[in-house]
């Protein structure tokens, strides 16, 4: 007895509806806003700062970290890389695909500004974590106003 792919009820009695509606979807969020297949992907990054640190941390399941690039430039963090299968499938041999592959790239602003050649990035259980020193040359000082 042949496999025969699973359809929701949406597929199966409404696909120009579904069709339709990923469309208009797509063509509002654009395709930059999901996780894509083959064209990229983006990863989900939690940032936030202590007193002396910028910490990021992104979640890359199953890259191998020699495929990951870490770029500080003045401001701005750029981190890229690429998730590759790990076997080559054609189309009509896959039943489910729902992992996502590819390159994918983040351009993170940073909150503050940070000493580069002071970070350092950690990758451990599929866990990217990048933490840069704040530069103290950018100190803010509190200055009162007499009211005379």
């Amino acid at each position: 007895m042949p496999i025969t792919p699973w359809k929701s009820l949406w597929e199966a009695r409404f696909p120009s509806l579904k069709e339709e509606m990923d469309k208009l979807f797509e063509d509002f969020f654009g395709k930059a806003g999901f996780p894509m297949r083959e064209e990229g992907w983006v990863p989900a990054v939690d940032i936030h700062e202590t007193k002396k640190d910028v910490i990021v941390t992104m979640d890359i399941p199953s890259i191998d970290p020699k495929e990951v690039t870490v770029l500080i430039v003045d401001d701005r963090l750029t981190i890229k890389g690429e998730k590759k299968r790990d076997l080559e499938l054609k189309d009509e041999d896959c039943y489910r695909s729902e992992r996502v592959y590819g390159t994918f790239q983040r351009v993170i602003q940073l909150p503050a500004e940070v000493v580069a050649d002071k970070a350092k990035a950690t990758y451990m259980d599929g866990v990217l974590k990048i933490i840069m020193p704040k530069s103290h040359k950018t100190v803010p000082k509190e200055i009162k106003v007499e009211i005379q």
